[in-house]
């Protein structure tokens, strides 16, 4: 089982270090964010799933690859990141982007496509504020971790801060229909969500307190995650993995086709756009060469989830 976390211990950023090398997933308890709001977002989503089809269409993506608002149904083949060949997620999904426009000058049109205004629904009335404020505490919880990240790494603690102050993060609900739902059809070979690694700094998910799903892969196979109340779960991306120099891993996972629906709530931290993912100087012995050229966070960023939009 991947190791559960105190936020509130003396230890905590020695023990963050020690699952991220040896498992790039992590339970995190006492993580300071109110639970009344955690459950408020909780409760809009699935109020905003069980909508009918045509009350979601009004914010679906407008196009395929717009990256928020709500996506149907096998929109989206997240096994494609890494190009492979699999059946589309048997999933729905709403996301959102950042809450405040930019303040700063963007000449990128990719950079400006991150910034694209979000969708809201009218149903429920209260999604918006709620979502809105879990998304800065989100990010509240997301520049802490990485703040005791470069700690654990060496480095002053205020780090990552000049990196992040600009991050085009991404929050998501999503919506795992229950095997036993003849009305949704199941492939061969067909997953909730397909094996793959997040492309960004990290992830702080929620997920469903009663129905598992998700699996990581470690040296001895597929483990279960199993839901804890009141425990975030964290895990890296390709972002933090190639900063460490593959000390810390992003590590490959995948959701089951749950036996009932299941949902959860994804944070997709990530740099700013135009940050520079280059190994770290504490991440590198004498002698040793960095395993991964430089990237600009944004379009790795691009490149990975454009390459998972299904066209329906």
């Amino acid at each position: 089982m991947i190791p559960v976390i105190d936020a509130s211990s003396a230890d905590c950023a020695r023990r963050i270090a020690a699952a991220c090398e040896g498992w790039g997933f992590f339970g995190l308890r006492n993580h300071g964010v109110d639970q009344d709001l955690l459950r408020a977002a909780w409760t809009d989503a699935t109020t905003f799933f069980d909508l009918a089809r045509s009350e979601k269409e009004l914010v679906a993506m407008p196009r395929p690859g717009y990256p928020y608002g709500w996506s149907p149904m096998s929109g989206e083949t997240l096994a494609k990141s890494l190009g492979r060949v699999a059946p589309p997620d048997r999933k729905e999904s709403f996301a959102i982007g950042p809450i405040q426009p930019p303040q700063h000058s963007i000449l990128d049109p990719d950079e400006a496509f991150a910034w694209s205004p979000n969708l809201w629904p009218d149903q429920p009335a209260t999604m918006r504020a709620t979502w809105s404020e879990r998304y800065v505490a989100m990010a509240d919880l997301s520049a802490r971790l990485l703040s005791m990240m470069a700690e654990s790494l060496g480095l002053a603690d205020d780090h990552f801060a000049p990196l992040i102050d600009r991050h085009t993060s991404a929050m998501r609900a999503l919506n795992y229909p229950g095997s036993g739902d003849t009305t949704i059809p199941t492939h061969d070979g067909q997953w909730g969500a397909s094996a793959h690694t997040d492309y960004g700094t990290l992830t702080i998910l929620e997920v469903d307190p009663e129905q598992a799903g998700l699996q990581v892969l470690t040296s001895s196979g597929w483990v279960d995650v199993r839901p804890e109340p009141d425990v975030l779960i964290v895990n890296l991306g390709d972002a933090m993995e190639r900063w460490t120099n593959d000390r810390w891993k992003s590590t490959l996972h995948r959701v089951e086709i749950p036996r009932g629906r299941r949902q959860s709530i994804a944070f997709f931290h990530n740099a700013n756009w135009d940050a520079v993912i280059e190994c770290l100087p504490s991440c590198i012995a004498p002698g040793e060469k960095p395993r991964h050229a430089p990237i600009a966070a944004g379009p790795h960023l691009m490149q990975k989830f454009a390459s998972t939009v299904n066209t329906i």
